[in-house]
């Protein structure tokens, strides 16, 4: 039976977001470009950082997901640290998979969900769209440690999930043989003990230009293609995209909420 899932099982109603500026990857395509490249953001301290998770969790949040937080570890654990005792919902680490192993090691047991992305495998695009020549290896052996720290997918009552693995996929236009080299590792490699991503959402942003082979959306033709592939090598666990996601707001306005106010 193919498990097919259209609704996110970590945050179908309230996830609470809290972005990071600066990322270890410098991605051609990114979406959040701004905040990626540091152009916002505001200093805080570590108990402010903590303050922020409980007050998001105040307002009813189901987890706290971390984006691009790896270049902040220290502070990270500092902050979790001292919200300890007194938050109660997953925290979750989003990434883009080009991760240490030693970096994730400090921290386990912080960490209830990981949600990094796979992007690649094939470090020649790795290198071209994300200046990252290394990113197969280190994300393998990311994801290896991401996995043993939370062993496999856990759910509450309400089937969110509270533990695990969601490997996140983004279908880059004129790379589908890419993406399917992705989900057959994963799938042989990790089975059903994680879940994926597959995502059709790609937006063709101003600084692609100079790509034309990615100046573009991905066809229905080309995601339902990796669709099918999923499904005929035997993945059960994945969330999909809806057609026409790529017209809906994946990009957030960085104005500050919840930090200056």
């Amino acid at each position: 039976m193919i498990n097919y899932y259209k609704k996110c099982m970590l945050c179908p109603r309230k996830c609470g977001t809290v972005f990071f500026s600066g990322c270890n990857l410098r991605c051609v395509y990114c979406q959040n470009r701004d905040i990626a490249a540091s152009y916002s953001g505001f200093e805080i301290t570590d108990q402010k950082l903590a303050d922020i998770f409980l007050k998001l969790q105040d307002k009813g949040a189901h987890n706290i997901n971390l984006v691009t937080p790896t270049h902040y570890t220290p502070h990270i654990i500092s902050a979790l640290y001292a919200a300890r005792g007194k938050l109660n919902i997953p925290v979750v680490y989003n990434c883009g998979g080009y991760e240490s192993a030693e970096t994730l090691k400090m921290l386990n047991g912080y960490i209830d969900i990981y949600l990094p992305d796979f992007k690649y495998m094939d470090n020649t695009i790795a290198q071209k769209y994300s200046f990252a020549p290394d990113y197969v290896e280190n994300a393998k052996t990311a994801l290896a440690e991401m996995t043993r720290q939370t062993g496999g997918c856990v759910f509450n009552a309400d089937g969110i999930m509270i533990k695990g693995v969601i490997v996140r996929h983004l279908v880059l236009p004129s790379y589908t043989d890419n993406s399917k080299s992705v989900i057959e590792y994963l799938y042989k490699t990790y089975g059903h003990s994680i879940y994926m991503s597959i995502m059709n959402q790609y937006t063709p942003m101003e600084y692609v230009k100079n790509y034309p082979e990615i100046n573009r959306k991905i066809t229905d033709k080309e995601y339902e293609n990796i669709l099918d592939f999923a499904v005929n090598i035997g993945v059960e666990n994945a969330f999909i995209q809806e057609n026409g996601t790529v017209s809906e707001s994946f990009i957030p306005v960085f104005d500050g909420e919840g930090i200056v106010k």
